[in-house]
């Protein structure tokens, strides 16, 4: 069963940084296809950012463009999210979630295609 655990999250202000950072084991995770979402209350979970499975093709938000960053490192098992200049309106629950039999190359946006997620870290931004 693969496990997904976020980390990283918390209280920053407007303008500071965060890293978050998303543990994989009980699967391939050289194989997996990820991606970062986030849900603020009373939203829809969005997409954040998503690779594919080498780390070699990635997407962003328009919102977020620019100032996060995904990255996948297969040697350790963990893909992150670079998290610069950080306005009140990133505040939310982060969950990573993996695709389990990506196409070669391809990175997916919706949640619905992704097989796994973890539990969600929070972030909190103050004005």
């Amino acid at each position: 069963q693969v496990q997904l655990v976020e980390s990283g999250g918390g209280l920053v202000q407007a303008g500071g940084s965060l890293r978050l950072s998303c543990a994989a084991s009980g699967g391939t995770f050289s194989s997996y296809a990820m991606g970062w979402f986030r849900q603020a209350p009373g939203k829809e979970r969005d997409i954040v950012a998503a690779s594919s499975r080498s780390g070699g093709s990635t997407y962003h938000a328009d919102s977020v463009k620019g100032r996060f960053t995904i990255s996948k490192d297969n040697a350790n098992n963990t893909v992150y999210l670079q998290m610069l200049s950080l306005k009140p309106e990133d505040t939310a629950v982060y969950y990573c979630a993996a695709v389990a039999n990506p196409k070669m190359g391809s990175y997916y946006v919706r949640p619905f295609t992704y097989d796994y997620w973890g539990q969600g870290t929070q972030v909190t931004v103050s004005s």
